[in-house]
């Protein structure tokens, strides 16, 4: 299950790195995200952009597999914004 969050929740998002996937089918953008996770410090959070409507689904399935914590989704123009804390 996602959960989305709300212009002022995502707004107090503070991103240590954003992935621009928009365009990317599945799995594309999921991809994109666990290539950039490397590059995140741990306790901090990845912004993924994706235009493909099962990215979040596919995201938080993968946070919780993997042990990172998936935080939720927003929607923007015409995309959505993913938020993962990279846990370890």
């Amino acid at each position: 299950m996602t959960m989305t969050l709300s212009e002022t929740e995502a707004s107090a998002l503070s991103a240590a790195k954003i992935v621009d996937a928009r365009g990317a089918a599945c799995p594309g953008p999921l991809l994109e995200a666990k290539k950039a996770m490397g590059g995140v410090p741990i306790g901090e959070v990845l912004e993924l952009w994706s235009s493909d409507s099962q990215t979040k689904n596919d995201v938080a399935a993968w946070a919780g597999k993997v042990g990172h914590g998936f935080l939720g989704s927003a929607p923007a123009q015409g995309y959505e914004r993913v938020f993962i804390r990279r846990e370890k």
